[in-house]
């Protein structure tokens, strides 16, 4: 019983760390993009938009995969005590990064006009993406290496990681991004052009990304050094015959990697494939390419950089569920899996929720913190689309769940038919109703609300799961609606007196209190909750101080 609760508190501990880790840098992202967005403008944004769209399909199909794929194979041989082939696992998946890695990563450089042209129909935005290019081959191995870290059971190397990578990623983008589009606006002025500061700004952009991953990869490197003497140590006392075959490495990393590339790709394509209908058709109506990229800029720079930050839950909890639901499946642990799967998605709901209530009640307040944007576009698109943050949230984790399940095509399936879906009715909504970029935030509601409704079906099929109700979405919800409606009269209270920062951040701090108070009158979250949590008890000690428990 206490091996259990301890794997079980492991897991939420290890999720929540991630979860942090990856708001925070979701955060510090945000905190970048807004000197950046200042530089470039939201035609540069459009830009480096683009080029990110065509670079995360090469990174899908390159190494998105390979921390889950790595970290599915290395958990299940560990749960067996199997230390040799866990780290011949490793190491043949550092082979199979860097030829894959290098592969894609010169099918992107020499390829960059075609795709931004031809493709997207953004050719300025060619200089960011061939920036990009050679970033693929050192994400390709730093995934590989947190894979294999994740897979032994801690997150602390992907986290430590992940903020490197995104400080450094800050800095470079900012600076660079600053010289580079002064560069391009003496090009504008000896050419007469307009399009090259934006489009060089956007590329010193991307620079910092490459900058980000090198720091982070040499940060793991360092760490895997240092690990190495652990690892001889437990190789050692692995008393397994039985030897796998890099070639047989190969074939089952192929064959892992395969569906999560698959269910991934598709699952992400569809942003490649909303901007370049959307260029296409806007440009087809009459819309100038520089004004079609300003309105994705638009689109991609704010609406969905900041609904994009809740999501940072779901897919640290995808990466901490998916290696323990295959050492539960390994042990033949069918209690703890649904324990698992239940204990995921209710964190996530939990966070999820009150966010997207939050986007909704002061949409406008945020934008004109961060952006200093009191426009009506991005605040409509944020209250249209926050609900799109708890349907991703739920149909990120659900792919990663049926992944940990070993049901690796049926996320395949489920994404495949609600893209069809989606293209169909973002086609009917931008050549016909001509909604604009606001069709784009539809559809995307729209795909990601099958994909929950599907995958929900396929999880309950496959492992006799019972989604419990109550306590995942309702008292979530009941408790993050007299949020909303607290944080909007603080707001408009508190904005008559001081100035709209101070007011959003007040307004959100006192929410989030609320919040968390209603939570355990409604018995949303109880101690066992939160003891699972990191630093639980300080939680459990305030709440016990003012008779909350």
């Amino acid at each position: 019983m206490g091996k259990r609760r301890n794997s079980e508190s492991n897991f939420i501990i290890q999720g929540s760390i991630l979860a942090v880790t990856s708001v925070i840098c979701r955060l510090i992202g945000i905190l970048y993009r807004i000197p950046l967005t200042n530089i470039i403008g939201d035609e540069g944004n459009g830009y480096y938009s683009c080029a990110f769209e065509v670079y995360s399909i090469m990174l899908l199909l390159s190494s998105y995969s390979l921390p889950i794929a790595v970290s599915k194979l290395v958990s299940a041989r560990v749960a067996k005590g199997q230390r040799k082939n866990a780290y011949r696992i490793y190491k043949g998946s550092l082979i199979f990064a860097g030829i894959a890695g290098v592969t894609v990563s010169l099918v992107t450089y020499f390829g960059a006009d075609f795709l931004s042209g031809t493709l997207m129909s953004q050719p300025m935005s060619a200089f960011a993406l061939k920036i990009l290019a050679p970033t693929l081959v050192l994400s390709a191995i730093m995934g590989v290496i947190r894979g294999y870290f994740q897979g032994l059971g801690t997150m602390i190397p992907t986290v430590f990681s992940q903020i490197i990578e995104q400080i450094m990623n800050a800095v470079v983008s900012v600076v660079a991004a600053y010289y580079l589009y002064s560069y391009g606006k003496k090009l504008d002025a000896l050419l007469y052009t307009s399009g090259y500061a934006p489009a060089y700004g956007a590329a010193g952009g991307t620079l910092g990304t490459g900058a980000g991953v090198l720091f982070g990869l040499v940060f793991l490197l360092l760490l895997a050094m240092m690990y190495k003497r652990v690892i001889n140590r437990q190789i050692r006392r692995d008393q397994t015959r039985y030897r796998e075959e890099y070639s047989e490495i190969f074939k089952i990393l192929i064959l892992t990697i395969i569906p999560v590339i698959l269910s991934t790709a598709i699952y992400n394509i569809n942003s490649i494939l909303d901007q370049g209908l959307f260029n296409k058709i806007m440009v087809l109506q009459g819309t100038s390419s520089s004004d079609t990229a300003e309105l994705w800029g638009v689109f991609s720079g704010k609406y969905k950089l900041l609904t994009n930050v809740p999501l940072a839950i779901a897919n640290a909890l995808s990466a901490s569920t998916v290696p323990t639901l295959a050492r539960a499946l390994a042990e033949y642990n069918d209690r703890a899996v649904n324990r698992k799967i239940s204990s995921s998605i209710r964190f996530t709901m939990i966070v999820v929720i009150p966010c997207a209530v939050g986007f909704t009640v002061i949409a406008s307040p945020i934008l004109q913190l961060l952006f200093h944007d009191s426009s009506v576009l991005p605040a409509r698109l944020l209250q249209i689309g926050s609900i799109s943050t708890v349907l991703y949230a739920l149909s990120t984790l659900t792919n990663g769940i049926l992944q940990g399940i070993n049901k690796m095509n049926v996320p395949v399936r489920n994404a495949a038919i609600s893209l069809v879906i989606h293209l169909a009715a973002l086609f009917v909504m931008l050549y016909f109703f001509q909604w604009g970029v606001y069709a784009v935030v539809y559809a995307n509601i729209l795909f990601a609300l099958l994909m929950c409704i599907l995958n929900a079906i396929a999880i309950r099929k496959s492992v006799d799961y019972e989604q419990e109700i109550k306590r995942t979405f309702i008292i979530p919800s009941i408790a993050a609606l007299f949020m909303g409606v607290a944080v909007f009269l603080i707001y408009f209270l508190l904005f008559k007196l001081v100035s709209n920062s101070i007011a959003v951040l007040l307004a959100i701090g006192a929410g989030s209190v609320i919040y968390f108070i209603l939570l355990l009158l409604l018995k949303g979250i109880s101690i066992d909750d939160l003891e699972h949590m990191p630093k639980g008890y300080l939680l459990i000690n305030i709440a016990e101080k003012f008779h909350l428990l």
